[in-house]
């Protein structure tokens, strides 16, 4: 979990938001334990913290979910339009990944065109399916992945995309692959067997090892488009429903994340560093700036 609030301020600050970082998680199975009531108590419990930590959707959660949080907290975002929200926030998190993607392909192919790109989606939930959409529009060769193969022919028979049907989808020759679902996909299994050419997905943590993995990858030239960088459309939409609501302007800064995802790569290549460190690097800089402006 720390961890992953470490995400969330990274996430901030390299998009210039105004926010620390925190996450909260429930342990249990979203699809057999999750009540009206468990929603609730959470909800006292994200209270009782006086607005030192707001919550939102995640993986497990719903808008409706954050409905229930509302009933009890005015500390939540991602609630319904019709009570006043700004809806489900993934839409947004699987367009800043399309854009962080489509950077990472100009930096790689030396173009951000993904037709004809072949893409492995790896978790087709909310923003997976979503970032589905983006690529199919593009007209990008898609292949998906999941453990619900009710919501694989869900997604194949909207999208006409192809169900990954082998046993390892590391080794498949791809152009990209997206990890969507949950993190540490790249591991020491997999990190020397992955066939793709850019890793570029909305899921948290992708790299168990952030230090070493980075740097196998940028050994064998794979290009890893950071994660809390491209996925942070969410945090941009979510953050917004606590100020004046503005769908242009999310949009607008959401899209800036091409920018600052060739930025980051651009600044890896130059300094010799993994683009992992790069990202953070300059999270870390503007939070130092940060800090120095709140002290005077």
């Amino acid at each position: 979990v720390l961890r992953l609030s470490r995400g969330m301020t990274f996430k901030a600050a390299i998009t210039g938001l105004n926010l620390g970082g925190g996450k909260a998680v429930i342990i249990g199975d979203a699809e057999t334990q999750k009540t009206p009531e468990l929603m609730k108590k959470f909800g006292e419990f994200v209270h009782s913290l006086s607005g030192r930590y707001i919550t939102a959707e995640d993986v497990g959660m719903e808008t409706e979910d954050m409905d229930l949080i509302r009933e009890v907290t005015p500390y939540v975002t991602g609630i319904s339009e019709s009570k006043g929200g700004a809806g489900n926030p993934s839409p947004i998190t699987a367009y800043g990944v399309f854009m962080g993607m489509k950077a990472a392909a100009k930096f790689k192919f030396g173009t951000d065109i993904l037709e004809n790109k072949r893409i492995f989606v790896q978790g087709i939930g909310h923003v997976g399916e979503a970032l589905v959409e983006y690529l199919v529009h593009e007209g990008a060769d898609v292949t998906i992945s999941d453990l619900s193969q009710a919501r694989l022919e869900t997604v194949r028979s909207k999208y006409n995309v192809n169900i990954y049907g082998g046993q390892d989808i590391y080794t498949e020759p791809m152009d990209i692959y997206a990890p969507c679902a949950l993190g540490a996909t790249i591991n020491d299994e997999t990190v020397n067997k992955l066939k793709a050419k850019v890793i570029a997905g909305a899921a948290n943590n992708q790299l168990e090892d952030e230090t070493r993995h980075s740097k196998i990858l940028m050994d064998r030239g794979i290009i890893y488009a950071p994660d809390f960088l491209i996925n942070a459309g969410g945090i941009i939409n979510v953050y917004a429903e606590l100020e004046d609501y503005d769908r242009q302007e999310i949009m607008r800064k959401t899209e800036n994340i091409y920018n600052t995802t060739l930025e980051i790569l651009d600044n890896a290549a130059a300094n010799k560093l993994t683009t992992n460190m790069a990202a953070v690097n300059i999270a870390k800089e503007r939070i130092a700036t940060r800090k120095r402006e709140n002290s005077l």
